[in-house]
Parts: C-alpha cells; sequence; structure tokens
C-alpha cells in the first residue's frame, strides 16, 4: 500500500491526473472493503490536486446518502434531482458547474463551495454512486478535472462491482 502520493504540481493538470492513477490503483490494490477504499480515494484526491472537498455521496434507495470524504461537514442526504449531485445521479451524466450559485437548485451545503464536478460511479448502467468534488473558487475546474475525475470515477466502478460480486 501507497503511503504517500508522488505528484509533480509543476505540471500540468492531464500530467498529474496520469502521475495520479497508478497510484489510486496502488492504493487500493489488495483492500477489498468498499469504504475503507473511498475514504483513502477522497483523501488522496484532496491531498494531491487541493480540492476544497472531496467526497461520495452513495445511492440508499430515493436517495444519495454522504459517504466517505474530506472537508468540511456535509449534507449527509440528497434527493433523487435534487441539486448538483442529484442532477448527476437522475441524468446519469457528468455535471461540471463552473459557479454553482447559477445552477438552479444548488443546495448549499457549504458556502465556501463555488465550483463544483459531479461524476456518475456507475454499474451495469446504474449510478450506484457519485464522486463530488467542490472548490472554492469559481471556475476553477478544467476540461482535464473533468476527464481525470471520469477516469476516477470508472475505477470507482470496479470497486463497487467487486463487492457487489464478491
Amino acid at each position: 500500500m501507497a503511503e504517500h502520493l508522488d505528484i509533480n504540481r509543476a505540471v500540468d493538470r492531464p500530467q498529474q491526473y496520469a502521475e495520479l492513477l497508478p497510484q489510486l490503483r496502488g492504493l487500493i490494490s489488495g483492500e477489498p472493503n468498499l469504504t475503507a477504499n473511498l475514504a483513502n480515494l477522497a483523501a488522496a484526491l484532496r491531498q494531491a490536486l487541493g480540492f476544497f472537498w472531496v467526497g461520495f455521496y452513495l445511492v440508499d434507495g430515493d436517495e444519495l446518502v454522504l459517504g466517505p470524504f474530506q472537508g468540511d461537514i456535509a449534507c449527509t442526504r440528497i434527493g433523487f434531482g435534487q441539486g448538483v449531485c442529484g442532477a448527476a445521479w437522475q441524468e446519469a451524466t457528468t455535471q461540471w458547474v463552473p459557479d454553482v450559485d447559477a445552477f438552479p437548485g444548488h443546495i448549499a451545503c457549504s458556502s465556501q463551495s463555488r465550483s463544483e464536478v459531479v461524476v456518475p460511479v456507475l454499474v451495469e448502467d446504474e449510478v450506484v454512486a457519485v464522486l463530488d468534488v467542490d472548490s472554492d473558487r469559481l471556475d476553477d475546474f478544467t476540461e482535464a478535472d473533468v476527464e481525470g475525475l471520469q477516469a476516477i470515477a470508472s475505477l470507482c466502478s470496479e470497486l463497487f462491482s467487486a463487492t457487489a460480486n464478491g
């Protein structure tokens, strides 16, 4: 298991994600517990890329329930279709929001959150969770962040699949 991350902050974001993804795979390799893996992934993303808030919301019936996260206290439950996370769940698509105040129905779990990316985690075309990443700066995310976070959500899909099958 990796005990630290080696990310070159002098390179651009696509390169940082390219360096991060294999380290994340190593971090979770051999650990069967979903909660432990999601917790470490959230911590690693926040540590490596300096995001304000990183976490997972897990589908539980007709709500998303707060899962492992790193950052300030968060909303515990989010309804289907509500806010950015609920929209990602309902639409099963990534939500890239440069200004959360401009997003209709945004749920302000933290008044410091200014921009957000939420990526659905899919297993057999069904959303089982969302990866939620917030910044305390407006328009802080790029296409490279969206693509990198989608790759990480794909890794999470593998974790959920392994947990369901094993």
